[in-house]
Order: structure tokens, then C-alpha cells, then sequence
């Protein structure tokens, strides 16, 4: 029998010999393939195992906690730019783009929705911009507001709350500015305001900033000319909803399991989108009466 029998090597290097080994699998490992643990020592395969097997970190909305890139933000932002180049380069003038073919054919004319069934206006208005100025204030709005709100509740759901949101503030345009041609992201970006608000309350974190913020900005709405009020509250209202569909109807409707409060919310932003366009339909019809 050996008296000396020969140390053990590390089960990714096997030239090297070690006395160590990993608390969770017992393999043989050397120090550069050991990362220390909450006991002992783990090596790199059972760590990357853990990971893993290792169940995410979720926000109040269950989306992935984290600090991912913004896409669909940025992607809003994009559209927008996009659109307002496109009525710039028919217009052949910037601060007059609204004079393009485009804007024409898509700034929210109540009045050409009901008589001629344009229901590409409900949306494609809310794309449009008067002048850079105009966009450049939505969009600077729509980044900072955006970035928190897509972080908590995750892309595909605060895609629908924008649009939603959208969707609102062209309902209530529909009905109580009949006679006006609206354009801007204005609505959807009201409708952030408004899911903000409800994130800070489901966080329990005071929500008297964002409300202060809306009311300062309701104000202007109210103070200056040409800017559609109707439209932001039509956006604020259904971005708060849907919002409170997402974080907090599953918990009042006593949701368990993690699919059934993601079912629950998409119920909830499909129900108010479908309000809003309920809206949109029965406001064409009043009019074309």
C-alpha cells in the first residue's frame, strides 16, 4: 500500500493538483476554479448551475427586475422622429410640417372619421407633431417617463398601456372636441402620467410628486391655446386604468398563481382598450347623425 498516495487534481485542470474542493459537489477543484459560497467554497459549474436554476427577481408587475435597455421606449421615440421627418421632407419646411400630406391625412378630424370612416386617424395622429418644439417636449416627456414605467411593467405590457392610453385620448376627442384637428403624443403620454402614479402607490411610495406634476401640467393645458385638454384627459384617464388593471386587480380579484395575475391584467388593458374604442365607434356614429 502507498503510504503517499498522490493529491487529487482539479476536475477542469487536470495537471493541477489541490487539496481543495467544491462544499456543494465534493470535485476536486484549484482555487481559480473556486468561488466562495455562503458556506465554504462553490466551483464555477455548480455556480453556474445555481444560477440557473435560481428564480428571477421580479418588479409589482411581474415583469424582470433589472435594469434592461429601454427598447420599446426608444422604439416609441423612433416612430415618432420617424414621422415627423417624413411630414418635414413633404412640407419641404420643419416648422411647418403640418402643411405635408401626411399630417393631412392622419391628424384626428372627428368629423372626417365619422363622415368617411378614416379610422386610421385615431391612431396615426397620435404620432403626429406640430413643428420640432412640440415633438421635442413630448418626446424629452415620453423618455422620462418612459424608462421607469417600461422597467416596471415590462415591454409588452407598457406597450399596451401606451396605446391604450392613445386610444383614450382619442375617445375623448372623438366626443367632446368635435370640431378641432388634434395631433401628438400628448395622450399616451398622459396616460405614463397616470400608470406612474398607480406604480408609486403599488410601491407604497408617495405618489404627491407625479400628482403635483399632472396638475401643473393639466394647468397649461388649460392656460395656453391649441393644445388639446380633452385629449390628455382622455389619455390620462385610460393609462390609469389600465395601469390599475395591472397591478392591482389581480390582487383584489385574489390572484394566486403568477399566469393567473398575467391574465388578469391583459383582461384588464384589453377591457379598457376596448371601452376606448366602444367610445371611439358610438362617438363616429353620434356624429354622422
Amino acid at each position: 500500500m502507498n503510504p503517499n498516495p498522490p493529491a487529487p487534481t482539479c476536475v477542469r485542470h487536470p495537471d493541477r493538483a489541490t487539496g481543495l474542493a467544491c462544499t456543494r459537489c465534493g470535485r476536486p477543484a484549484c482555487p481559480e476554479c473556486l468561488r466562495p459560497a455562503a458556506v465554504g467554497q462553490h466551483c464555477v459549474d455548480c455556480v453556474r448551475e445555481e444560477s440557473a436554476q435560481a428564480a428571477p427577481v421580479r418588479t409589482a408587475a411581474g415583469a424582470v427586475a433589472g435594469r434592461p435597455t429601454p427598447y420599446a421606449t426608444y422604439g416609441l421615440i423612433a416612430v415618432n422622429v420617424a414621422v415627423f421627418a417624413a411630414t418635414a421632407a413633404q412640407a419641404h419646411s420643419v416648422s411647418d410640417n403640418q402643411m405635408s400630406r401626411l399630417f393631412y391625412d392622419w391628424v384626428l378630424a372627428p368629423q372626417l372619421v365619422a363622415d368617411q370612416g378614416q379610422w386610421g386617424r385615431v391612431l396615426g395622429a397620435g404620432f403626429l407633431h406640430y413643428g420640432p418644439i412640440h415633438l421635442a417636449v413630448n418626446m424629452f416627456a415620453l423618455y422620462i417617463l418612459g424608462r421607469d414605467t417600461e422597467l416596471v411593467l415590462g415591454r409588452s405590457r407598457y406597450l399596451a398601456v401606451y396605446l391604450t392610453a392613445l386610444l383614450g385620448g382619442s375617445a375623448a376627442v372623438m366626443w367632446l372636441a368635435q370640431h378641432t384637428a388634434t395631433a401628438g403624443a400628448s395622450g399616451a403620454i398622459y396616460g405614463l402620467f397616470g400608470a406612474m402614479t398607480v406604480i408609486l402607490l403599488r410601491l407604497r411610495q408617495s405618489p404627491v410628486q407625479m400628482l403635483v406634476l399632472i396638475a401643473i401640467n393639466l394647468i397649461i393645458s388649460v392656460s395656453l391655446p391649441g393644445i388639446s385638454l380633452w385629449g390628455h384627459l382622455g389619455g390620462l384617464t385610460a393609462g390609469t386604468l389600465a395601469a390599475v388593471g395591472i397591478l392591482f386587480l389581480p390582487q383584489w380579484l385574489g390572484a394566486k398563481t403568477r399566469e393567473s395575475v398575467r391574465t388578469i391584467g391583459w383582461a384588464a388593458v384589453a377591457g379598457v382598450a376596448l371601452l376606448a374604442i366602444i367610445a371611439i365607434v358610438g362617438a363616429a356614429a353620434s356624429i354622422a347623425a
